[in-house]
């Protein structure tokens, strides 16, 4: 059970909230609530002293009615290939990973944001799966995630973020209302007014949620974390799957596409002799029949106190082979920030 209440967090109100109590209770003019709001979603205040253009006065009624519950660096490391992992603590000392993953020669700066303290899946081969789910995070430390790192994008390479990936610690399908909430403010020309094309929101799975993403008529784009293409094997490692089987969730992709036609990946990583041999490719690409998908190939990253391996390259590059052959569109990914603990599958709050 989330152990975290926040009425009286300031960016839980809604803008209409906010003018409310900017004029009633407080005897502001309405633009005061304006210039709240964009520091608040625009300039990332932390605190209530920064809004230097407020009065005082004023500043003391936001403090006396409110908490400004911004996430805070708790640590940074930064990998030989550029990776930055940062490590936040929350108000109430939770702690959560953020990762910037720069790609300068094909001009991608991307972050990949957390949606939970923690995770509640237990897939056997991820370091954040072996933790206890604390709680959801609000929309607002979402959104802190993505503002704080394109700051240190811009410091540390001159450019702003490019992407989102919400692919950190949890499953962003059971944050639904948060990680929703959070796009829009990232989306909003008020906020950071990113494209939501620029935005993927990744799952282990979950179908009654991919129908509700399709309800919704979502606009950012959706990943899967297959990783096994037969529900036998797919049980093994992802015990979700066991009340998500392979066929309800092609079934959700399929509605997901036709009433958002966004794009769909499929991210599977590659375990040496376990989910990588060509009758795994031909699985594979038989699930993928009829969809929309791209594949995306990870390299495993090891994690402390799990057995699998990563595939050697001649059995990945085959297996990528034999699927590209089958008609499946196909990349593979290299892992980045592997030296820091930052890679998929590694975030666990390590020190």
């Amino acid at each position: 059970m989330d152990k975290v209440t926040v009425q009286n967090d300031i960016r839980t109100l809604s803008k209409e909230d906010l003018e409310t109590f900017v004029v009633q209770e407080c005897r502001q003019p309405r633009y005061r609530a304006a210039q709240v709001w964009q520091w608040l979603w625009q300039k990332g205040a932390k605190d209530f002293d920064d809004m230097s253009n407020l009065p005082k006065s004023f500043r003391g009624e936001l403090v006396k009615h409110f908490e400004l519950r911004s996430i805070r660096v708790d640590k940074m490391q930064k990998s030989s290939d550029g990776t930055i992992k940062f490590r936040f603590r929350l108000f109430d000392d939770q702690l959560i990973e953020s990762v910037l993953i720069p790609m300068p020669s094909e001009k991608r700066y991307t972050v990949c944001v957390s949606s939970q303290v923690g995770c509640s899946l237990s897939c056997k081969f991820c370091a954040t799966g072996q933790m206890d789910r604390v709680r959801n995070l609000t929309a607002a430390e979402i959104y802190d995630q993505v503002f704080q790192v394109n700051q240190q994008s811009q410091e540390n390479y001159g450019r702003p973020i490019t992407n989102i990936v919400y692919m950190g610690m949890g499953e962003p399908l059971l944050a639904y209302r948060p990680v929703m909430e959070s796009i829009a403010k990232i989306t909003s020309p008020e906020g950071l007014g990113m494209s939501p094309r620029r935005i993927t929101v990744s799952t282990a799975g979950i179908a009654k949620m991919i129908y509700k993403l399709a309800e919704d008529k979502v606009r950012f784009n959706l990943a899967l974390s297959l990783h096994a293409a037969d529900d036998q094997k797919r049980n093994e490692i992802m015990p979700i799957n066991e009340q998500n089987n392979l066929s309800s969730l092609k079934s959700a992709l399929l509605e997901f596409y036709l009433k958002t036609r966004n794009k769909i990946t499929l991210e599977y990583i590659a375990f040496q002799n376990f989910n990588d041999g060509e009758a795994d490719a031909k699985t594979l690409a038989e699930f993928c029949g009829g969809l929309p998908v791209m594949v995306n190939i990870i390299e495993y990253n090891r994690v402390e106190g799990v057995q699998f391996a990563k595939s050697n390259e001649d059995r990945l590059d085959r297996f990528a082979t034999t699927l590209s052959k089958l008609g499946v569109a196909v990349t593979v990914r290299r892992s980045r920030g592997k030296d820091i603990d930052a890679a998929c599958g590694q975030l666990a709050n390590k020190d």
